[in-house]
């Protein structure tokens, strides 16, 4: 089995990297030949990769040169599947890790005002994206549509009319035994001696990059509304980082919100961790939260996230609005209250959501995919 796989740009901290770095070793465990369709990629011993890292200057520039470049490179040679993580059309198969663009858009123009909604209208980016998205979900060419949720799937078939039966919920895998219960014990005292915290107060934590995207305003309006021993550790990248800090600030937060930046390694922090708390405008299903569930922390996430649909409120998390402070800040203080008994309980619900299994899900997909040509 021939494959390629498709994604611009690596960073350590994404969780659609992460994807592919767990996808490409599941499938090359099942005999898969794989080759990276990339701008950049950490070497990888054993994996062959194209590099197509046409010249540009800005985001659109970016992403339109190196669709283009990629679609050329792939006409000359011969797959048996390409898979692509980006919006392009010349794929048989799409992993919409990042969602629908167009969703994102309908979510974002809500929490803005007016002037904010006026801005995403002009830009054009957000024009070329919606453009790409549209020429990708009615390519003749597509097989297939890998979705990390059942939100994603929904969505895509409402605004794109894609058949059902070319829709694929497949969840990202979770590694269960390095997010596990036991990095609580492992790494709580240190994490916390590290960030001046008691080891008996409450720790809220966040873990993803685009603050907007992921709510982060609306966690901490709402922790500002608990009591004043509870702290958040905030792991992730943002541009927009010291307006965060000074809202912060602005609320009474100072010494109980920390902002770790990106870390390669963030066992320890679920570990140190009490609740893990998403509150986003949109994710399609980010792989922090399966973690947290696997090392056993209750979520509080929102409706427009894909996670959702692993949370049994009251039992392993508690599902809200995004943009509804009062009921994410109870949500929160209930979670809290019962980390313990509600984290066994999470853990246990994702405990089936192994790499193995997804693994086994996509060569099943590929399988029934070659063996319809």
């Amino acid at each position: 089995m021939q494959i390629a796989l498709i994604r611009q740009r690596y960073t350590a901290f994404g969780g659609a990297e992460r994807f592919v770095a767990n996808a490409l070793e599941a499938l090359k465990s099942q005999g898969a030949q794989l080759t990276l369709v990339t701008r950049h990629w950490q070497a990888r011993a054993g994996l062959d990769a194209i590099v197509c890292d046409p010249f540009y200057l800005g985001s659109l520039w970016r992403d339109w040169s190196f669709a283009r470049a990629v679609c050329r490179e792939l006409a000359r040679r011969d797959f048996d599947l390409v898979q692509s993580h980006e919006r392009i059309a010349c794929c048989d198969v799409y992993r919409a890790g990042d969602g629908v663009h167009a969703q994102w858009l309908a979510n974002r123009r809500a929490a803005r005002g007016a002037a904010g909604r006026l801005a995403l209208a002009l830009n054009p980016y957000h024009r070329y994206v919606l453009a790409a998205e549209r020429g990708l979900f009615t390519s003749p060419r597509l097989r297939a549509v890998i979705c990390n949720s059942r939100m994603v799937k929904e969505e895509i078939r409402r605004h794109f009319g894609v058949a059902e039966e070319r829709l694929h919920v497949i969840y990202s895998g979770v590694d269960t035994a390095a997010f596990h219960p036991e990095l609580r014990t492992r790494h709580r005292q240190a994490v916390r001696e590290r960030h001046g915290i008691a080891n008996d107060v409450p720790v809220f934590l966040h873990v993803g990059s685009g603050f907007e995207r992921k709510g982060i305003a609306q966690l901490l309006a709402a922790l500002a509304r608990l009591p004043g021993t509870a702290h958040a550790l905030i792991v992730g990248k943002d541009k927009h980082l010291r307006r965060f800090q000074r809202l912060a600030d602005h609320l009474g937060l100072a010494g109980r919100v920390h902002f770790t930046g990106g870390l390669t390694d963030v066992k320890p922090y679920y570990g140190a961790a009490d609740v893990f708390c998403l509150p986003t405008l949109y994710d399609p299903f980010p792989n922090a939260a399966l973690e947290a569930m696997a090392s056993g922390l209750p979520v509080v996430t929102s409706a427009q996230c894909g996670a959702a649909e692993l949370i049994e409120p009251g039992n392993n998390g508690f599902v809200c609005n995004a943009l509804d402070v009062t009921a994410l800040a109870e949500a929160m203080r209930r979670a809290a209250e019962r980390s313990l008994e509600m984290g066994v309980a999470a853990r246990r619900i994702v405990e089936p959501l192994t790499l193995a299994a997804m693994s086994a899900r996509l060569v099943e997909l590929y399988q029934q995919l070659l063996g319809a040509r």
